[in-house]
């Protein structure tokens, strides 16, 4: 019995010390993770999280979760700790003799505990915790606290920094300035930068609410991993969320985040991909479509995608770019997935496109400036005599261009001669197009000027009936009084 005894105390010694371990090793695991974070420029949270996640060899979603800070707000029967407080100190003044002692001491400990807390709070707030000592000067709130903790965004995080380190600077000035005027100014300086702060908190969450921030993280998450589905997107919200909604919930405030969805799974382009989105389509072309000119010179654009993925991209890419038509779940040749297109068929969606994505453009920019020229060509200069010998060398080029890699490429069959047909892009009729269209333009603005001096000269309308007498009036009333 003894024995047995002895090897029950040894394995309880153990546990205490496996879990005394363990401890140790998430306290460690905290201090390196402030350590890193601490170190890091200030930046927006997805990026942080990618760098974590590269730092620490792990997948974005253990990163998410690592990073995932979980802020509560304490409240004893809906009343927050101040009110709380107020509401005992209040209560002590009805009380005497060893009752208020013993309720005065409580709220004491009650206050210190709160202060713990708030500290607590902005050191887990990893970009504010540096500035720990100014931030407890700023006098924030707990909900004010929790309000900073979802700016995610590094321009409105750099915002608050910048005036919490101007509050600080005039604070270290008025400490050795003696009082005068000086000292007045930089404590009207501190006061407007400590204004500037909770008005930065006010403007960036008004009204941030359990709905908000979930929206916040739906959308967070559908451009992080375009294809989750609204039960990963639940599993994945910190806990005080997961309880306050479902994954039905989730669907329905997806759509209110504009996201397309596709058999369940959720897709949305990125703020920073619409910034840019001429740039994403100009890639998109060189990797997934095609520019090209059917038989009767017809110009033709499109994007090419397969499955739900390319179907929700293409309704993403139509929406943003609000031109073009959708073919949507056409029969792939290959008869697997099923194949999603968005096309552009009218000049004016084609050379919008074209124009816009042409500095972007790697691959297919050749074939943009045969589409382009054509285009010119067609609205204004149609009755060149240059014009449909040019046609047929631009359709030679456009399938030069779209099969020159192709060695079993018939292109007899359309005329052309391999050799030679790459030296049509010397007769280009850009220059020429610009020339014509210039001197248009200078008679244009000729005839104005004719009509700004028979206005200014009240001539008669035989005063300048000919070309001869305007052009004359023209040198006379213009050139010479210019000179």
């Amino acid at each position: 019995m003894g024995e047995k005894g002895d090897k029950l105390r040894e394995m309880a010694t153990l546990a205490d010390e496996e879990q005394t371990l363990v401890e140790e090793q998430q306290r460690l695991t905290e201090e390196l993770k402030r350590s890193w974070l601490s170190d890091q420029p200030v930046s927006n949270h997805f990026d942080i999280e990618k760098k974590f996640a590269v730092h620490n060899k792990m997948s974005l979603s253990d990163a998410k979760k690592q990073l995932n800070e979980d802020f509560k707000k304490y409240e004893v029967e809906g009343k927050d700790i101040p009110s709380l407080i107020k509401e005992l100190k209040n209560y002590r003044r009805t009380l005497k003799g060893e009752e208020k002692i013993k309720i005065t001491h409580s709220i004491d400990n009650l206050i210190k505990g709160y202060a713990s807390h708030l500290d607590e709070t902005i050191e887990k707030i990893y970009w504010l915790a540096k500035y720990k000592p100014v931030v407890k000067e700023m006098v924030c709130s707990e909900e004010q606290l929790i309000k900073l903790s979802y700016i995610h965004d590094e321009n409105t995080r750099r915002d608050a920094l910048d005036s919490l380190c101007k509050y600080w600077e005039a604070r270290l000035d008025r400490a050795e300035t003696p009082y005068n005027s000086t000292y007045s100014s930089l404590t009207k300086e501190m006061t407007n930068n400590k204004k500037a702060f909770k008005k930065i908190i006010k403007e960036h969450m008004p009204s941030i609410g359990p709905k908000d921030i979930i929206k916040q993280e739906i959308l967070h998450a559908v451009c992080e991993e375009p294809g989750i589905s609204a039960r990963q997107i639940h599993e994945r919200l910190p806990k005080n969320l997961f309880k306050k909604t479902s994954p039905s919930i989730i669907s329905k405030m997806a759509r209110t985040q504009n996201i397309t969805t596709v058999d369940g799974a959720f897709y949305k382009f990125s703020d920073d991909i619409k910034k840019d989105i001429y740039a994403y389509t100009a890639a998109f072309i060189d990797s997934d479509g095609y520019i090209t000119m059917d038989k009767n010179f017809n110009p033709r654009v499109g994007l090419v995608a397969t499955g739900d993925r390319g179907k929700a991209f293409m309704l993403e890419m139509h929406k943003s770019l609000g031109c073009g038509r959708l073919h949507l779940d056409q029969k792939s040749p290959q008869d697997t997935k099923p194949v999603n297109r968005l096309n552009f068929y009218s000049a004016a969606d084609v050379g919008e496109i074209l124009t816009k994505c042409r500095p972007f453009l790697k691959m297919k920019g050749t074939n943009a400036d045969i589409l382009l020229e054509l285009l010119r060509m067609k609205k204004s200069h149609k009755k060149a005599e240059w014009y449909k010998p040019r046609r047929e060398e631009l359709f030679q080029l456009m399938k030069y261009e779209n099969h020159k890699d192709n060695m079993n490429y018939d292109f007899v069959k359309y005329g052309i001669d391999r050799e030679t047909v790459s030296k049509f892009h010397d007769n280009c009729k850009m220059t020429e197009m610009d020339v014509i269209e210039g001197i248009i333009k200078s008679a244009d603005e000729a005839i104005d000027d004719l009509e700004e001096i028979a206005e200014e000269h009240d001539l008669s309308e035989d005063e300048w009936s000919s070309v001869d007498d305007a052009s004359d009036y023209l040198f006379e009333h213009k050139v010479l009084e210019d000179e």
